[in-house]
């Protein structure tokens, strides 16, 4: 990571084995010529990349997804970063745990470890620079003004903000306290949160975002939400008007959770998922040991915010 200031190493607990990060996903959609108005519209740097397209956020060379084109929606892989010293420790766990290796899927050539869950969904880890945070991400507060001055600019003239970064994604599981004891098994990730027995937050042991992946009991795997940061409320809504000014209406916000304390408005996308605009998520240094909570179902979605809709929580994917 750089700045202004020159490189920053990226955080890391000492000795701890465990990724650092979500590197990328991928999905399979029917159309790419939809997949592609629908993130471009969102704000995301979509890129023709031969037979896929590439999700980019604005000024970062990260391909943060791969859409490619297939008979149905469908989470495809999900690819974790890890620090390259650790992969042969990666290995060694895996072989101790029983879990066994599998080849890259055609089209997806890489040297890193491919294995499958047990919903028989696919994973990799892969030795790649650290892209989760390394200390908690900027927050842009609503600016007020002085008296006498205008405070909003006119629509006609507003900005239409894009997304900083990729933050976090929710995968559909069979059921999520067997994905929590996996996940922690193979990968390293750890429990921030819990709610009831069908929703968990997982967090990063190098520093991470208070997750960046979450688990949803749907009956089997699939994606429930891609989320991106925004750096702020302002920017949530005006990118929020700006889906709904083309045609994508449906979703869900403005509201504030309250496992992870994030902002978020989420924009039902063409298959029954959602990509969610977040901002100012709580983080989890790499020198703290969080200590999980296990909330009730009152706190699982929302500290405020409008109805859910009533299909919000559906795994179109395993239907």
């Amino acid at each position: 990571m750089t700045a202004n200031r020159g490189y920053i190493a990226p955080t890391r607990r000492p000795g701890a084995l465990g990724v650092h990060s979500v590197d990328h996903f991928a999905l399979t959609v029917p159309d790419l010529a939809i997949a592609e108005s629908f993130y471009s519209a969102f704000g995301l740097d979509v890129r023709r990349e031969a037979d896929r397209l590439g999700l980019y956020t604005a000024g970062n060379p990260h391909c943060w997804a791969s859409i490619i084109e297939g008979p149905r929606k469908q989470l495809h892989h999900i690819s974790f970063g890890a620090f390259a010293d650790d992969m042969p420790r990666f290995a060694e766990r895996l072989r101790a745990l029983g879990v066994d290796r599998i080849d890259a899927p055609g089209g997806f050539d890489s040297n890193g470890i491919w294995f499958r869950d047990p919903d028989g969904a696919l994973r990799e880890i892969r030795a790649a620079e650290k892209t989760s945070l390394n200390g908690k991400g900027a927050f842009l507060p609503p600016v007020s003004t002085d008296p006498g001055v205008r405070g909003a600019a006119a629509r006609a003239t507003a900005t239409h903000p894009r997304p900083l970064r990729f933050s976090h994604m929710l995968s559909f599981v069979g059921n999520a306290a067997t994905a929590i004891e996996f996940y922690s098994n193979t990968v390293g990730l750890k429990l921030a949160d819990a709610a009831g027995s069908d929703i968990a937050f997982m967090h990063a042991i190098h520093g991470s975002d208070h997750h960046i992946l979450a688990f949803g009991s749907g009956g089997g795997p699939g994606l429930h939400h891609c989320s991106w940061d925004m750096g702020g409320i302002e920017q949530i809504g005006l990118a929020a008007k700006n889906m709904a000014d083309h045609g994508h209406r449906a979703g869900w916000g403005l509201g504030r959770h309250v496992l992870g304390s994030n902002y978020f408005h989420y924009v039902r996308d063409p298959w029954g998922s959602y990509a969610e605009y977040t901002a100012d998520i709580d983080y989890i240094p790499h020198t703290q040991d969080w200590q999980a909570g296990s909330w009730g179902d009152e706190d699982a979605l929302y500290l405020w915010g409008p109805e859910l809709p009533a299909d919000f929580i559906v795994n179109h994917e395993a239907a």
